[in-house]
C-alpha cells in the first residue's frame, strides 16, 4: 500500500474536510498570509484546497472538473511567498495536522508533503540574494 493510500484510508475526503477548516480558522487570524487570501471567498478557498488534496491522495476528480491541471506554482505567483511565508503557512498547518489527524504516521507523511509543496510555492528571492 502507498503512502497516498494510507493517508486516503486514514483521513478521507471527511478528514481533508476538517484538516483544511482547522487550517483556514488559523489563516484568517495571520497578520503574514492571512491578507494573501481573498476576504471575500474563505469559502471558496477552503474548498479548493480541501478538493485538491482529495484529488492528490484519493483520486477525487472534482478538483479538475473545476480547475483543470493544478499548477500549483503559477496559481501562486501573484502572491510573494518568501522563506517566512512558507515557514508561516507550515506552522499553521502542522498545528492543524496536530489538532486533526490522530495518525502519527499519517501526519508525518503529510508534513512532509507540505513542506515540499510550501518549499516549491516559493517565488521571491531571500533577503541579500
Amino acid at each position: 500500500m502507498t503512502n497516498e493510500q494510507k493517508i486516503w484510508d486514514d483521513l478521507g475526503e471527511q478528514g481533508f474536510g476538517t484538516l483544511v477548516q482547522s487550517f483556514y480558522v488559523l489563516v484568517r487570524q495571520d497578520d503574514l498570509i492571512g491578507p494573501m487570501y481573498p476576504e471575500d471567498d474563505w469559502e471558496g478557498s477552503e474548498e479548493r484546497l480541501r478538493d485538491f488534496l482529495c484529488f492528490r491522495f484519493g483520486a477525487v476528480m472534482r478538483y479538475m472538473e473545476k480547475r483543470g491541471h493544478p499548477r500549483l506554482r503559477a496559481r501562486h505567483m501573484p502572491f510573494g511567498i518568501g522563506v517566512a511565508e512558507r515557514d508561516r503557512w507550515m506552522e499553521l498547518m502542522g498545528a492543524a495536522l496536530d489538532e486533526t489527524v490522530k495518525n502519527e504516521e499519517v501526519r508525518e507523511a503529510l508534513r512532509e508533503f507540505f513542506a515540499g509543496v510550501a518549499d516549491f510555492m516559493r517565488n521571491r528571492p531571500e533577503a541579500g540574494s
